[in-house]
């Protein structure tokens, strides 16, 4: 994870709001309003007090009236902030969470190969979820502080400058000091909580998906415990955390009232000396009092804007992250004639996967690769995809370099079914319609018989409007992979990219689906990866991969 400092953090947050900048300036003014409504009821209190002294000519009925008409305002302008800030904070959690599915779209597959998928679902969840502080309580709270402490300072200062340079330090003791104090007392707690919670939900993830494993080898009790003692150390964090809040608060509190006795014992002095008015002391005194609430909203921020900002820079970590290879646009279309590799090496995390492979796949063939498990024939598929960028050689698809191939035109030229096929939580029907939104009944219907599902769909209670269940959990692994074929038959492309198709079927379907794929070779290109010699007996041409060296 890429460590930002906590402005950083806010700059970068804080640039999402521009599209937003009208409702952002709203709320602070309303926010604004509110507050001096708020402090001027008190105030109001005073004047009232010097009438009765005969020290203003305010009377006592217009002072009442005014603090009631405050009153009711103090409502208004409050709820009216609130719906602003609220509206921004939601606005901007929707644009946020569209950003991070383009960006995770746009790092997939490579750079997701290895990311913790359970830390993943954290981040696009609580972690954004919990953005909505910083949005709606720490931006226009912020301004309307600084807003505030300038106003109060304006009308202490008529009084005496004196008085409002104490009130102005008292200010920025609570607002900004203690905040700061806070902020650096708590460290790095917000963001080990953040990642320590991500981690809890992978092993929850983990452990939901593995227990069938767990129950039958009885392990449930270790991993409960293991499960426990995670939740004990984040409850631990987390109540250090909140241990934290609590002693900002007791501070805040503390310094609050030592400023405030400091204020009436300076004014008291001040009074003696004849330098201010009894009405001087008395309102300086009631309009520092009564305005402490927006400099002890940004206190009270100091503990929990460090998991605030903690969960953000998670998400920026997923917004600025470089895809493996850029989406290509603006080239001239091409269709589909032939692919070529020559000379390709890849390495991975350091490894070298492939050296010095070529391999020409004419038009209209099959091409079947074999090779030991681990040798690298699944990454040159990826290669053909340009799910990475080869790093030496090159790869022509119709005698193009890849990298100059628009991305959504290499998309509709090739179908890649993988060993793994991946089903959505959605009917049968939705889980083929995939590779072709606008597919007909009858289209998907014929896709299914050619990957040999037909028959099996069929008898299905519902038939194609059969629920698939989460992860496809409710189908065995071979009618999964037919699936994922009959995706491919229906995405209709000419260059398909087959990794072992039939691993998981049994001979007389793996016959079913080459007699299929023979059927389609008439305008047809495919390189077929696998390990079974008998799924090899369809290829015009057979390469062999030995530790990332063709044969």
């Amino acid at each position: 994870m890429k460590k930002r400092s906590n402005f950083a953090v806010c700059r970068n947050l804080i640039g999402l709001v521009k599209p937003l900048i009208g409702y952002m300036a709203l709320a602070v003014l309303l926010g604004l309003a509110g507050h001096l409504c708020a402090a001027f009821i008190t105030i109001l209190g005073g004047y009232a007090i010097l009438s009765l002294l005969d020290l203003v000519s305010l009377s006592v009925g217009a002072a009442f009236l005014c603090a009631g008409i405050f009153a009711l305002l103090r409502g208004i302008l409050r709820y009216g902030e609130q719906s602003c800030n609220h509206y921004i904070a939601f606005k901007l959690l929707a644009i946020l969470r569209d950003r991070v599915f383009r960006a995770l779209r746009r790092l997939c597959p490579a750079k997701l190969e290895g990311k913790d998928k359970g830390n993943l679902i954290s981040v696009i969840t609580s972690d954004i979820e919990l953005l909505e502080v910083f949005y709606a309580h720490t931006i226009s709270p912020v301004a309307i502080a600084f807003l505030m402490s300038l106003t109060m300072c304006l009308f202490i200062g008529q009084f005496s400058w004196l008085l409002a340079l104490l009130a102005a330090a008292a200010y920025l003791t609570v607002g900004v000091a203690i905040p700061l104090c806070t902020s650096r007392v708590s460290g790095d707690d917000g963001l080990r909580f953040r990642e320590k919670s991500g981690e809890l939900s992978s092993f929850v993830l983990d452990s939901l998906r593995g227990l069938p494993e767990t129950i039958q080898y009885q392990r449930g009790p270790e991993r409960l415990a293991q499960m426990n003692e995670r939740t004990r150390r984040l409850a631990g964090d987390e109540e250090r955390m909140k241990r934290t809040g609590g002693r900002n608060m007791a501070v805040t509190n503390t310094v609050i009232l030592l400023f405030d006795l400091a204020m009436l014992l300076s004014a008291e002095a001040l009074y003696q000396n004849g330098q201010i008015t009894y009405s001087g002391l008395l309102l300086s005194v009631l309009a520092l009092m009564s305005s402490f609430g927006p400099v002890v909203a940004l206190a009270n921020l100091g503990s929990t804007l460090q998991n605030t900002f903690a969960a953000g820079n998670r998400v920026l970590d997923i917004l600025e992250e470089t895809p493996a290879v850029e989406e290509v646009t603006g080239q001239e279309e091409v269709g589909f004639s032939g692919a070529k590799a020559k000379n390709v090496t890849f390495s991975y995390g350091g490894e070298r996967i492939l050296e010095d492979v070529s391999v020409t796949i004419p038009q209209n063939s099959v091409v079947g690769i074999t090779g030991r498990s681990g040798s690298g024939k699944s990454t040159l598929l990826k290669l053909l995809m340009r799910f990475f960028s080869v790093q030496q050689g090159d790869i022509r698809i119709s005698r193009r370099e890849i990298h100059r191939i628009n991305t959504e035109n290499l998309r509709r030229l090739e179908s890649f079914v993988t060993q793994e096929t991946h089903l959505f939580h959605d009917s049968i029907a939705n889980n083929v319609r995939i590779a072709k939104l606008s597919a007909t009944r009858e289209e998907i219907v014929e896709a299914c018989k050619k990957a040999s599902v037909h028959e099996f769909i069929q008898h299905l209670p519902q038939g194609y409007d059969t629920p698939v269940g989460e992860l496809g959990d409710t189908l065995s692994g071979g009618e999964r992979q037919r699936i994922g074929l009959a995706r491919a038959f229906l995405h209709d492309a000419p260059f398909m990219l087959l990794d072992e198709p039939t691993s998981n079927l049994d001979s007389l379907n793996e016959a079913v689906i080459l007699r299929s794929l023979g059927e389609e070779r008439r305008g047809k290109t495919v390189v077929l990866v696998s390990h079974r010699k008998s799924t090899m007996r369809i290829a015009d041409m057979v390469y062999s991969v030995e530790n990332g060296r063709m044969s």
